[in-house]
């Protein structure tokens, strides 16, 4: 949300600089993320002010030259040199003093300092068009009104106003700073100062209603559906002239970021901006029958919205319609046919309270988020319609015309009563740990509209003001209280009381803080996605079906309708963002939770959702940076498993130990799981072009998934064993056995390990070949053997009988030959 500092000013007497005043809303709850500067013309035509020419004599040494005695608004007249052909005594005209810099419209840059033309001292320049950036045109000086006044800042004259915008991260809980009043009433409160009431309240008083008869009859008003639509006001306005805002309107809107349209359009969204309540303006001669009828249509009505696009209708979308059809989804976006534009001559204002749930449910339905959905769906202020809709006729007669019709409709069948809280005194200073003084006590509550009912030694009562719809309990008024005292003014207590708790062993961090240490210190980036995600990841995969994703009821998007199910779509979108931005070597990973639903278990309650704790390691591109010492490597399903393999090791869940199997074909083009007891303990491969094309991800990507949970269990079990160091020689023997394509190196190792439990230490596949030399279906592993007795030296018989052992059982279960025995 952006807020202007020029415009809050409006509203309080602001002496405090723009860091200041961020500085005093974070602190109170309304984080500024940014401060940014705008500025009409650059440099903000700072030190040039209207001159009066009261002397213009020629150069006594120069044809073209004049010398000039310039009345600037204080001290003594300026001596000014000037060439301009058109400067004359009497002109009112923009004076750049010395020490100021314009900023010529050629992109120049000129500091004014004291000098002299052909031997004439000047004081200042007075300036052209082009020079202060305004326009082209050189071919003189700009000259002013002969109303301008000497001294005034030429900005200020020229309304060209620089400004300081407030970009704040607006909590879902405080709708009611979603404008420009709501920031400054907090404001003034934080900073002990009174706000301007007869800006904020006093051009509402009075609004004249015409008391000649007028060629259009007031609009009429009909709420079918009191329970969406409590509060309901409008009012006709005849005669108005639709035509461009005027400038310090557009100023206004465009510093905020909104685009100007026309005069009535933009007043509608100015009175938004300054309040807070959403506002529509209807063209009054395309409301059929001149009625407006709030209610539900039915099931399946087309509408079109002012995006051009149309819209299919659900029973509980609430709507505004006239005699014939809908004319705007309420609270939400406006129809295309009955918006305001160039041709409107009479119009029909509408100010309502909607209820935040039929809006929220319907924003949501049809995936729209505009400014008006955003205030309605948190909770607007039910007492400010007629305020808001008079703030907006008054300025629509000022700046488009037109005459009021009628009395305004203000339909309000059931009053919503404010929330009354109760305070204890004793409570209130336990919660707050601090006893703060009743009369700032009382001071901040009345500052911020709470309504003393009743004090007395104990406590008091407060009726809550009913913009802050989500104030409704003791502890909330104390937030209130806290937030404008400062909790920073709260004091540490000299004695504190803990309770001591002792973690379970082993510490999930401390493993999980191992694993990224080793990550990290091999290159790798953690980096943290949203555990929200869209829907359609998950549409026709297998592995991860579209059924079993636990669903969002009032999702802020469709991309974010879903919790996700695996961390692989995070990260693609991490990675697809990097390579955009020409980072295309990356090695990334990620901790988080993952979920999933299943409907065979759903009983109401939370026994059908299952969330699980992952580890996500991402690897593509080349493995490092460029080098004249050797060439760059791409990186590859093996590059990435001998990091997870690596992981699962330093927990104590050695990979050679897990069985394995095909990772699944819907997600990865190849690569493997790895398996403890039948469950997936960790799955590595090359993720499919089929899912990297969404992502528009063009190189391969190489994805790791790892059970958090299991890893935590396997540390839990794996007991460390310490032992001397062997004093007697280890013994390497290699065979290179011919075996089946089907037959892999985990079921030889296993063999080996079954075949020789006491002295066999080490089995390591060293190299596989598939050739011509070999028969069809076959290949050949090399496998080096570690052999070791902690008690004596290997001798070389005992050596051959264990390996003649090991040929024999690989020849028994795997039928293999031997190629070359060493």
């Amino acid at each position: 949300m952006k807020i202007s500092y020029n415009w809050l000013k409006d509203y309080l007497p602001v002496s405090e600089t723009p860091e200041r005043v961020a500085e005093v809303l974070t602190s109170i709850g309304l984080e500024v993320e940014a401060i940014e500067r705008q500025e009409a013309v650059k440099g903000g035509l700072q030190g040039v002010v209207v001159g009066e020419v009261l002397e213009c004599a020629p150069h006594p040494d120069a044809d073209k030259l004049h010398v000039t005695k310039v009345n600037v608004g204080a001290g003594e007249p300026l001596q000014i040199v000037c060439g301009a052909p058109n400067v004359a005594a009497g002109q009112k005209a923009p004076v750049a003093t010395v020490g100021a810099t314009l900023y010529f419209a050629n992109g120049d840059e000129v500091k004014i300092k004291k000098s002299k033309l052909r031997g004439v001292e000047s004081m200042g320049m007075i300036c052209a068009e082009d020079e202060l950036g305004l326009g082209n045109s050189h071919d003189g000086i700009m000259v002013l009104a002969p109303e301008a006044v000497p001294g005034t800042p030429v900005s200020e004259w020229l309304h060209l106003e620089s400004d300081v915008v407030f970009e704040i991260g607006l909590t879902p809980n405080r709708i009611d700073a979603a404008s420009h009043i709501g920031v400054a009433r907090d404001l003034a409160a934080a900073l002990n100062t009174n706000l301007r009431l007869d800006k904020i309240y006093g051009f509402t008083n009075d609004v004249p209603i015409s008391s000649v008869r007028l060629p259009a009859a007031p609009v009429r008003v009909a709420v079918e559906n009191p329970a969406a639509c409590p509060r309901y006001t409008g009012w006709t306005i005849c005669g108005v002239t639709v035509q461009p805002s005027p400038g310090w309107l557009q100023q206004r809107l465009a510093a905020i970021g909104v685009r100007p349209i026309n005069n009535v359009v933009d007043i509608t969204n100015y009175v938004l901006h300054e309040t807070g309540q959403p506002l529509h303006a209807f063209d009054a001669g395309t409301i059929d029958g001149g009625e407006v009828v709030v209610k539900t249509c039915p099931e399946g009505t087309t509408f079109v919205t002012l995006d051009g696009v149309e819209r299919t209708l659900s029973a509980q979308d609430l709507m505004i319609c006239n005699a014939r059809r809908p004319m705007c989804i309420a609270g939400v976006f406006g129809g295309l046919e009955n918006g305001v534009t160039g041709r409107t001559k009479n119009i029909f204002i509408e100010s309502a309270y909607f209820h935040p749930v039929w809006i929220r449910k319907t924003a949501r339905r049809h995936g729209l988020n505009t400014d008006a959905s955003f205030r309605y769906e948190r909770g607007a202020d039910p007492q400010i319609p007629p305020y808001a809709l008079k703030r907006a006729a008054q300025l629509i007669r000022e700046i488009a015309g037109g005459d009021i019709v009628g009395e305004m409709i203000d339909i309000y069948p059931s009053p919503i009563a404010p929330a009354v809280v109760q305070l204890d005194y004793a409570r209130m200073e336990r919660l707050i740990g601090k006893k703060i003084d009743r009369e700032t006590l009382l001071r901040i509550l009345q500052q911020l509209d709470f309504v003393i009912d009743r004090e007395d030694a104990g406590g008091l009562q407060v009726t809550v003001p009913s913009y802050r719809v989500d104030v409704t309990r003791e502890c909330d008024v104390v937030e209130e209280l806290l937030r404008i005292y400062g909790y920073n003014n709260v004091a540490i207590p000299a004695h504190t009381v803990v309770t001591l708790s002792h973690a379970a062993r082993p510490d999930k961090e401390k493993i999980q803080n191992t694993v990224s240490d080793y990550l990290v210190a091999n290159g790798f980036y953690e980096m943290m996605n949203n555990s929200l995600t869209k829907a359609d990841y998950y549409r026709s995969l297998q592995t991860f079906p579209a059924g079993r994703a636990a669903r969002i009821l009032n999702p802020l998007s469709s991309d974010l309708n879903v919790l996700r199910q695996t961390l692989l779509f995070g990260g693609l979108e991490s990675i697809a963002y990097n390579i955009n931005r020409q980072q295309a070597d990356l090695k990334l990973f990620e901790w988080g939770n993952c979920y999933a639903f299943d409907a065979a278990r759903d009983d109401g309650s939370l026994k059908a959702y299952a969330e699980t704790w992952q580890l996500g390691v991402f690897i593509t591109g080349f493995t490092a940076g460029q080098s004249w010492r050797q060439p760059q490597e791409r990186a590859d399903f093996f590059y990435l498993k001998g990091y997870v393999e690596s992981i699962l090791e330093r927990v104590g869940m050695a990979a050679g130990r897990l069985d394995t199997d095909e990772a699944p074909a819907d997600i990865f083009s190849g690569g493997l799981q790895y398996l403890l007891n039948g469950k997936p303990v960790a799955v590595v491969g090359a993720v499919s072009k089929k899912i990297r094309q969404p992502f528009d991800i063009k190189q391969e990507v190489f994805a790791a998934e790892i059970v958090g949970s299991l890893l935590f269990k396997a540390a839990k079990n794996h007991k460390v064993q310490y032992a001397e160091l062997p004093k007697f020689p280890e013994v390497r023997r290699d065979l290179a056995l011919v075996v089946d394509e089907k037959i892999t190196y985990a079921q030889l190792r296993d063999a080996a390990f079954r075949t020789e439990k006491h002295l066999l230490t080490r089995v390591n596949l060293f190299d596989v070949y598939r050739g011509d030399k070999l028969p069809e279906g076959k290949k050949q592993y090399a496998l080096s053997f570690i052999l070791q007795d902690r008690e004596k030296t290997l001798a070389d018989a005992h050596i051959e009988r264990i390996m003649d052992n090991l040929l024999k059982a690989f020849e028994q279960h795997f039928a293999s030959g031997l190629r070359v025995k060493n």
